[in-house]
């Protein structure tokens, strides 16, 4: 176990996005606190989450519609209510989307059909397809060392230039 929680201290250096992933079930709209997310595939259009096999949504995501709402500072209680960190009093706006109902006000939010699933030793790696997604401007939620933090929209002073994820130079010499 020593071993399991160094190993968690030291993904914890990783700073990562927060998002919710939403899907609807027989009883209505579910959702989950995940920040293993990441773009695929540009073509198809390709993201992929990686879901606990422990969690209560986990057998109910597999096969279904989803969306994963990337959140915004604001919604740092949001993501504290669907990690299972009920809020008490807390209003979900939620949105129809055109795969997944949606959470309002995200700061990017893509509607995904399952592509395909992998077995990820606790986790189970799901696979969408984008089918539509958009975005607004503003700071993002981010996850640091155990703590939410804020993920600022300005530029660092180092690096004035944006990157494109899909071109950056991944083999510089």
């Amino acid at each position: 176990m020593e071993g399991q929680q160094q190993f968690r201290r030291c993904l914890g250096c990783f700073g990562t996005g927060v998002t919710v992933v939403t899907f609807e079930t027989e009883e209505g709209p579910r959702g989950l606190t995940v920040n293993s997310f990441t773009s695929v595939s540009l073509d198809p259009p390709l993201v992929l989450v990686s879901i606990s096999k422990r969690a209560r949504s986990h057998q109910l995501l597999m096969g279904r519609p989803f969306a994963v709402n990337v959140l915004g500072p604001h919604q740092e209680l949001m993501a504290r209510h669907f990690a299972g960190d009920r809020q008490e009093g807390l209003e979900i706006l939620w949105e129809r989307g055109t795969a997944a109902p949606a959470l309002a006000r995200s700061l990017a939010v893509f509607q995904c059909v399952p592509w395909a699933h992998y077995d990820g030793g606790d986790h189970t790696l799901f696979l969408g397809r984008v089918v539509h997604f958009a975005c607004t401007p503003g700071d993002g939620l981010g996850f640091f060392r155990g703590r939410f933090v804020r993920l600022s929209e300005e530029a660092s002073a180092l690096s004035p230039r944006i990157y494109d994820p899909f071109e950056m130079p991944y083999d510089s010499l």
